[in-house]
């Protein structure tokens, strides 16, 4: 072995880390560590060591960023506590963020998925097709085979929505039940909206009745009199 090879040698272990990092620093997707691993020719298990003893490192150091393991694969991200910051900065005068009709439709997707375009539409109460249309092409959902009993096609959200919203599998997805009314709340809601829907039904029935019971009355009176 030469001289200079030796010296690349050295380097390459010597800077791991800066290795990994100018990388992960011009890659536009998460890279598994077997890929990392190859393009820097150290073995896995010594690279995914690496990535998180950045990681750890990023965070004690206070870092705006953070490097994290999404959706099978290493990535940089800003941390959360500075989205306010970057999102003002990528999205001023931008309209690519989705509308709150497709962030509806969205959200039915992936906590109802695999599911039909009627059943998303059953739960919003509105057509959904120009919408879901946009999803597919935004590559935030993906289909995913057909419903047996009905045949219709069957849609789920894809490796790039997990990128996208920061978890690694659908499991990390917050429980929906924290933020749903409480079910005693909403029979009392539904109660009260009854009983006002029925005393508004009354008033008009009322004084008809009333009329209609005085003339016969007055009448049947004026031709006892006579």
């Amino acid at each position: 072995m030469t001289e200079a090879s030796e010296e690349t040698l050295a380097i390459e272990l010597a800077d791991l880390r800066p290795a990994l990092e100018a990388v992960l620093m011009v890659a536009d997707e998460p890279l598994e560590a077997a890929a990392l691993a190859s393009a820097v020719a150290h073995p896995t298990a010594t690279v995914v060591e690496a990535l998180e003893g950045l990681s750890a490192e990023y965070t004690e150091q206070g870092r705006g960023f953070d490097l994290r393991n999404v959706a099978g694969g290493w990535r940089f991200y800003t941390r959360e506590e500075y989205a306010s910051v970057v999102g003002g900065f990528v999205l001023e005068g931008q309209q690519a963020r989705l509308t709150q009709a497709a962030l509806e439709t969205l959200a039915v997707v992936a906590y109802k998925q695999p599911v039909s375009r009627a059943r998303v539409s059953a739960i919003r109460g509105v057509n959904v097709d120009g919408v879901m249309r946009t999803l597919l092409t935004r590559g935030l959902v993906e289909e995913a085979g057909q419903d047996h009993e009905t045949g219709a096609n069957l849609y789920r959200t894809t490796g790039y929505f997990l990128e996208r919203i920061g978890i690694t599998d659908l499991g990390e997805l917050p429980e929906l039940a924290p933020y749903l009314p409480d079910l005693a709340d909403m029979e009392e809601e539904l109660t009260e909206q009854v009983s006002q829907e029925a005393l508004a039904a009354q008033p008009e029935a009322g004084p008809d009745l009333g009329s209609a019971t005085n003339g016969p009355d007055s009448e049947d009176a004026g031709e006892s009199n006579s």
